[in-house]
């Protein structure tokens, strides 16, 4: 990413803020992370870190466009994707966490990663988010994956639920 890209995703990351030039300032001078009201520019749905690598992972492919701003949280163990905003915010699922207006997302500036938190894809500045209904497909495949993984690899529990799809309101007929 060049320096103009940078400075455009932290320009379009702290519009999100109510005082951009204190978001800014918190992540160079400050903590290094800035809280910022989901709602408004972007929601975050979170899925557990598994479920959120491997669904990355699905979302490079090259036949779809490049993956939104992506963010991982290394001390919950979960990735955030960040969407267009939904007030309706209608995504249910097994470990799933959806955050819209009136929520606040901890997030590093695009730059470099802070404390426990890094950007997988940082903002780029431009507004790309990550597609719902294509985030969903690459979450449901992710999932079947883990589903049959986990009894081979001996995990307990740390998969989703097979049984509870996630689902954003689109059919699967």
């Amino acid at each position: 990413m060049t320096n103009a890209m940078w400075m455009q995703g932290v320009e379009w990351l702290a519009a999100a803020a109510s005082d951009p030039r204190t978001c800014k300032w918190e992540w160079d001078h400050g903590e290094g992370v800035a809280l910022l009201e989901a709602g408004r520019y972007w929601d975050v749905l979170s899925v557990p870190d598994r479920l959120g690598l491997l669904t990355l992972d699905l979302l490079w492919r090259p036949s779809l466009p490049v993956p939104g701003p992506t963010l991982a949280d290394s001390t919950a163990g979960r990735i955030g994707f960040f969407l267009p905003p939904d007030p309706s915010g209608g995504w249910i699922g097994s470990g799933l966490r959806y955050a819209t207006r009136g929520s606040w997302v901890a997030v590093p500036p695009p730059y470099r990663p802070a404390r426990y938190l890094e950007w997988l894809v940082p903002p780029d500045g431009t507004g790309a988010l990550h597609v719902p209904a294509t985030l969903e497909q690459a979450l449901r495949e992710a999932n079947g994956t883990l589903a049959v993984l986990s009894p081979m690899c001996g995990d307990q529990g740390t998969a989703p639920i097979p049984n509870s799809p996630v689902s954003h309101g689109i059919s699967d007929s």
